[in-house]
């Protein structure tokens, strides 16, 4: 099953570095790496602003526990965002491709 998993990023670079990993070692077909955006959130008590980039990866099922496991790694926060939202349904050509590219070779 092709699933969409969503974390954010404080900057660019970081986001790159990620989405480039969960690629190149097939955890994922593709991250698309959205342009800045505001995020407002309460931490330790304290309501904060912050610039982030949301990153929508896209993999599948079997592939989750080492997503969250490079993502836990690589990533700059102490709580990383880490969703993770079901495809019902899709492009059959789309679906298949994803999980040709997830694949362990």
């Amino acid at each position: 099953m092709v699933v969409l998993i969503l974390t954010t990023v404080p900057d660019d670079a970081s986001g790159e570095t990620l989405a480039r990993t969960l690629v190149e070692e097939r955890l994922a077909a593709c991250v698309n790496l959205h342009g800045p955006m505001t995020s407002l959130y309460r931490w330790n008590g304290v309501v904060e602003r912050e610039a982030e980039r949301q990153l929508i990866i896209k993999t599948t099922s079997d592939r989750i526990p080492a997503v969250e496991a490079r993502v836990r790694q690589l990533h700059s926060y102490d709580v990383p965002e880490f969703l993770v939202v079901p495809v019902a349904t899709g492009g059959a050509t789309y679906l298949s491709w994803v999980g040709e590219q997830t694949r362990a070779v």
